[in-house]
């Protein structure tokens, strides 16, 4: 499976930016789909996972309720809805493909990698 995220870029905090990430080849095989992120000079963090129906849907703790993951599987496309961002929030973003269907949190239950899109949260 091949995933590009689109939809970074710089904005002011308190402002919103939608990710996009679409998936192209056999994406019968993308049962749940997930979010992560890494700031400079830290490790890859989960973000927010969800499966294929999009009933089951987890978030990072320090995330909820700013951001909200959605799919759309007629278009092989996962969203990520980010609000209220801050500057703790700059990081390169990466969408990923698992196999799973419980919409895992560990980046080791994922096949598939996006090449990652920058956010950058300026004050």
């Amino acid at each position: 499976v091949l995933l590009v995220e689109s939809g970074g870029g710089e904005v002011q905090a308190g402002g919103s930016l939608r990710l996009s990430c679409a998936a192209f080849g056999p994406t019968l095989s993308m049962n749940s789909m997930g979010w992560f992120r890494q700031a400079p000079g830290k490790e890859r963090e989960f973000v927010s996972s969800i499966n294929r129906s999009g009933g089951r849907t987890f978030y990072s703790d320090s995330l909820k309720g700013r951001f909200t993951i959605s799919r759309d599987n007629a278009e092989n496309t996962v969203y990520l809805l980010m609000s209220s961002l801050k500057t703790e929030d700059t990081a390169v973003y990466y969408c990923a493909a698992s196999e799973m269907e419980i919409a895992p949190i560990s980046e080791t239950q994922y096949e598939s990698w996006g090449q990652g899109t920058q956010v950058t949260v300026s004050s």
